[in-house]
């Protein structure tokens, strides 16, 4: 499903099974295959209040999730769906529906809360789903939002005991999306209409009275205002009014549900596929199946650890896989491109380098594409040190090819030579001259060799100096030349000799000189691409920031709003975790002890 093409079954992601939450790994790997930014949309709730249908209805199908008929909770742990996003091309939405809180029959409840806490971790969107109405009761049976700052931390290392700021877990936290079902009542307050986000807001009012009973029943409407700034609501009538059909209800077709269910459905729907964003981490990284499948491992982990999951532990968990594969991803890169421009032996050093220099940038930028919270840019040295031993490796093939060609030229032009010397064609007076013509005649053609690589003239240097004892019994037996003139010989080729070899360290110097220029080269580029990494890490931070500052400013103003409604001025808007527990025993949520 890389293309999110695919409609696949639900599968369960987290099974709970004798009270223990594990991860089933067939679902991990349906999401390693989704490479596309995901939106995850969950959905917590009452067992036995419709849930499963709603996730259907938003898959677009009457079956998927099962719905179950009887009293008993059908759902256990979390189901995941993931099918092609009606409105979003090229993302995938995924669909999680839990397992209903609250049913009598689990013989340990501290799974509730885990699962409540799983959902609004791994969602973008978040849905909780209630039966009737908005009142008292409803919202202390929400009580699961009020230990989510025990169930969830931010950073691996608080810097103090108190609760974490909740601007904090805004960042990571889904938008809020109320359900209420089989709702009997008038949209009306105070003799005036109201839209369903009223009635929300309304409902979530504080009760001004610093009763600790009070203060316990404002507790869940403080923290879905201080955790989710981003709220809607819908209202449901009920999908049918015969018993019978509401048992059955994937076997009811479309025109025969009520009529206003059908509108409110098809708004719901349509609000969660315009509205419903791509799942994001902190700086805006985009959440991809894999990556959704990474969370799930780190955050189950945790929670069977004994431990509380960290969202920076989940984020470094991921950016440690991500970086890792982003670097052999992009040493691959470097390699297949190198290989493929290449043609061995190069002309000249000159030529391999260069590209050698274009194949670092493409590699740096298909691991920037890939990686990030590379903060101290661990990954990306990794990366240079990989693609500088894979650049010696085809410096080192370059050498080998030039030699084996050079060789394998020489061979051929020489062998004429050979035959000459061995047929003593030399060995006669005047026969030095004619073999260092005849050598001559060979030097000049293999010069016109074409691409013979960097080894060209150390391949020749080689030759010659293999025949210096062949040139040395010729120029003895040359008996036309005197010992004057054969003196002279002999240092015309020795100092030619030295003349080659001279040459042969220029271009030793030359070669590294051009390598460090090379090294200066790619290091710019790594800077290039460090001030663009930089910048866009800037521009994501500066939107984060925005976007808190307007989350900030709608609180205050919805405060102002509601002191100017209510008439009176409020002693306390939010009461720290710890100092509550202090004071009222009966919030302290029980100890959680995980089976290991």
């Amino acid at each position: 499903m890389a293309s999110g093409s695919t409609i696949m079954d639900p599968i369960c992601l987290v099974r709970n099974q004798n009270n223990q939450l594990t991860v089933n790994p067939r679902a991990l790997k349906i999401l390693e295959q989704i490479s596309q930014p995901v939106v995850v949309v969950a959905i917590a709730g009452l067992y036995r209040t419709g849930k499963s249908y709603l996730m259907n209805r938003l898959a677009g199908q009457n079956h998927g999730f099962h719905l179950g008929s009887t009293v008993q909770s059908d759902t256990k742990g979390i189901w995941m769906w993931c099918v092609p996003h009606p409105s979003k091309e090229n993302h995938t939405l995924v669909l999680l529906d839990t397992e209903g809180l609250g049913d009598t029959e689990k013989g340990d409840s501290k799974n509730d809360s885990w699962i409540f806490a799983l959902a609004v971790l791994l969602s973008s969107t978040f849905i909780y789903n209630s039966m009737s109405t908005i009142n008292h009761q409803s919202l202390e049976q929400l009580h699961y939002v009020t230990e989510l700052t025990e169930l969830i931390r931010i950073k691996s290392s608080p810097i103090s005991d108190d609760v974490e700021d909740s601007v904090e877990f805004v960042r990571f936290f889904p938008d809020f999306v109320w359900a209420v079902r089989d709702f009997m009542l008038e949209l009306e307050l105070n003799g005036n209409p109201i839209t369903e986000d009223e009635y929300l807001e309304n409902a979530l009012k504080l009760i001004p009275d610093e009763n600790p009973q009070i203060q316990n029943s404002n507790l869940p409407r403080e923290c879905i205002r201080k955790f989710f700034p981003k709220r809607k609501c819908f209202v449901f009538d009920r999908p049918a009014s015969n018993r019978k059909q509401l048992l059955h209800l994937e076997e009811i077709p479309e025109n025969q549900l009520d009529g206003n269910f059908q509108k409110q459905s098809k708004v719901f729907c349509s609000y969660i596929y315009t509205h419903a964003k791509a799942k994001s981490l902190k700086e805006g990284i985009t959440v991809t199946g894999t990556r959704l499948g990474t969370l799930v491992e780190a955050y189950m982990y945790a929670i069977n650890s004994g431990s509380v999951p960290c969202l920076e532990n989940a984020v470094s968990i991921l950016a440690q896989r991500e970086n890792s594969a982003a670097v052999e991803k992009a040493a691959d890169h470097y390699s297949e491109q190198m290989t493929k421009q290449l043609n061995l032996p190069t002309d000249t050093l000159q030529e391999l380098l260069e590209v050698h220099a274009a194949c670092v940038k493409e590699a740096i930028a298909v691991f920037m594409e890939h990686s990030f919270k590379d903060e101290k840019k661990d990954f990306q040295k990794k990366l240079l040190v990989m693609i500088k031993k894979k650049k010696e490796t085809f410096l080192l093939q370059d050498e080998e090819a030039s030699v084996k060609y050079c060789q394998a030229e020489l061979k051929k032009l020489s062998d004429p030579l050979m035959k000459s010397i061995s047929k003593g064609t030399f060995s006669v007076p005047g026969g030095h001259r004619r073999y260092l013509e005849a050598r001559s005649r060979f030097e000049e053609n293999y010069k016109l060799i074409p691409r013979k690589g960097v080894k060209a003239n150390q391949v020749l240097q080689s030759f010659l100096q293999s025949q210096a004892e062949v040139e040395a019994a010729i120029l003895q037996a040359d008996q036309a030349l005197t010992d004057a003139a054969k003196a002279m010989a002999e240092e015309r080729t020795k100092r030619q000799a030295a003349e080659m070899k001279q040459d042969l360290l220029k271009q030793e110097l030359n070669d590294k000189n051009q390598k460090m220029e090379a090294q200066e080269r790619s290091h710019t580029v790594q800077m290039e691409q460090l001030h663009v990494d930089f910048q866009k890490k800037s521009d994501e931070l500066h939107f984060e920031l925005t976007r808190l500052r307007q989350v900030t400013e709608r609180n205050e103003n919805t405060c102002l709003l509601l002191q100017e409604s209510w008439d009176w001025t409020p002693h306390v808007l939010w009461v720290p975790r710890t100092s509550l527990q202090e004071n009222y025993p009966a919030m302290r949520p029980s100890p959680l002890t995980h089976k290991q």
